[in-house]
């Protein structure tokens, strides 16, 4: 597993955000890396202990030559396996159920009250698509003079007052 399939894995828990749970695993990283460059201990319970090792100088033999080299001195990270992950990886203690993510929330969407008259001329529009082509023509040229009737309506309504 790299570091991206880590993070797949751990996005359900993160309300599905890449993002956060990317970020969150940067922060782990970065912390542990962080304590063990200041030459701390990181110790993970169940899990096992991250330290900082110095090496001392030490001859050694190039392979291809067979010469003996000197090696210098140097500071590496070791990872030290606590018992609980060396007893779950040799199969003598069961790993617990993995936590489940949180259940999704989903936001419910707002439903505005149609008006009733919008309501009525949609089925009224799948039933003239459903009859023959001629009555389409002489459907659709109904609902056009019904909406030229309101406007007039409006206008002698408005030249009354």
């Amino acid at each position: 597993m790299n570091k991206t399939q880590f993070i797949a894995s751990l996005t359900p828990h993160f309300n599905d955000s890449k993002k956060e749970a990317a970020h969150a695993v940067d922060i782990v990283f970065d912390a542990i890396t962080r304590n063990l460059a200041k030459g701390e201990d990181v110790t993970i319970n169940d899990f096992g202990k991250f330290k900082k090792v110095d090496r001392k100088a030490r001859k050694g033999r190039n392979p291809f030559t067979g010469e003996t080299i000197q090696i210098k001195a140097s500071k590496k990270p070791r990872f030290l396996p606590a018992k609980g992950l060396k007893e779950i990886i040799a199969g003598t203690r069961k790993l617990e159920p993995a936590p489940k993510p949180a259940p999704k929330v989903v936001a419910k969407p707002v439903v505005k009250p149609v008006a009733k008259k919008a309501v009525a001329k949609k089925p009224a529009a799948k039933k003239a698509l459903a009859k023959k082509p001629a009555a389409k023509k002489a459907l659709a040229k109904k609902p056009a003079a019904k909406k030229a009737a309101p406007k007039k309506v409006a206008k002698k309504v408005a030249k009354k007052k």
